[in-house]
């Protein structure tokens, strides 16, 4: 699969003709094309692929066909972008820019104000039906422009406490912050914790990749310039500053608790550290504490501590 992914995405510098080329994959077989994909990533060629359907969302099928590692397989790979998107509208913005960018020069583009090499994109996908109503709502108070922008640059705040007043009557806030499938966990969790007096914040990460680089590309122009006073604002923009930040997240759960040190605010993270179990996805979410009731009091615990 990632052999015939590799020749066709260097059809531009094999036989001068650009090609899209697209492919899927079911996500937890990733690691057995692992050498394959590496070798496809380092020779420069440019593809998507999708992983799907992905993590413990797949309980019902058996506890070995689940994927745990493989959002940091997508992280550390150079020159591939992860994209763990879980609406529909924003996969569909984050799969017309990916295809943009194999289209675009060889050397890379611009992303906002920072360079993206071309590369290859990973989206890590479910099957699971979610109803897209947040989504919409997030729409409808940005605006599409504003809010395909946030999408693109790897992350945005899906639920805004603040408009419900909670930021205002100096509740305790705190960032939760996921990825993918178990997105309608964390918004139930960020109504629970309403009800007990704190404004939940809830950040959708479409892509690791992206926040990650802007925070390593700040170091690096912090390094260059001898100064550090100006390092975390790289990834300020849709967290709520200085407040603690508990990630959840259908996979390993430090795949995304490098997200405190980066904002420098204490963190907290969930996720699936064992081998799967075979069950109800509502059942095996509780057994991983991603679950709406676990994920408030991970929340609370993060504030207390």
């Amino acid at each position: 699969f990632f052999t015939l992914l590799v020749q066709l995405g260097l059809a531009w510098d094999l036989s001068d003709q650009p090609l899209l080329p697209i492919g899927t994959v079911y996500d937890p077989f990733v690691l057995r094309g692992l050498d394959a994909l590496i070798h496809a990533v380092y020779s420069g060629s440019r593809f998507v692929f999708a992983g799907t359907p992905s993590g413990i969302t797949l309980a019902p099928e058996g506890g070995a066909h689940q994927s745990t590692i493989t959002p940091s397989v997508g992280l550390e790979l150079p020159n591939l972008v992860i994209i763990e998107p879980v609406f529909a509208r924003a996969t569909e913005w984050l799969l017309c820019d990916a295809l943009g960018r194999i289209a675009s020069d060889p050397s890379g583009q611009r992303l906002g104000s920072e360079f993206e090499p071309s590369g290859s994109y990973y989206f890590r996908l479910s099957t699971r039906a979610v109803d897209q109503a947040p989504f919409e709502a997030a729409r409808k108070r940005l605006g599409d422009r504003q809010l395909r922008e946030q999408v693109l640059s790897g992350a945005y705040r899906l639920v805004d406490a603040s408009e419900d007043g909670e930021a205002g009557q100096r509740r305790p806030e705190i960032n939760l912050v996921a990825s993918g499938a178990v997105m309608p966990e964390v918004i139930a969790a960020s109504v629970l914790l309403r009800q007990e007096g704190v404004a939940a914040h809830v950040i959708d990460v479409t892509s690791q990749s992206r926040l990650s680089a802007a925070w390593s590309n700040s170091i690096r122009r912090a390094v260059r310039a001898s100064s550090v006073r100006d390092r975390p604002g790289a990834l300020h923009a849709p967290f709520a500053a200085g407040k603690p930040i508990l990630t959840v997240h259908d996979a390993a759960s430090h795949s995304m608790a490098w997200l405190g040190s980066a904002l420098g605010v204490p963190g907290m993270s969930l996720g699936v550290d064992t081998f799967g179990q075979s069950g109800t996805v509502a059942d095996v979410y509780r057994h991983h504490m991603l679950d709406a009731e676990s994920i408030t009091t991970a929340a609370l615990v993060a504030l207390t501590g």
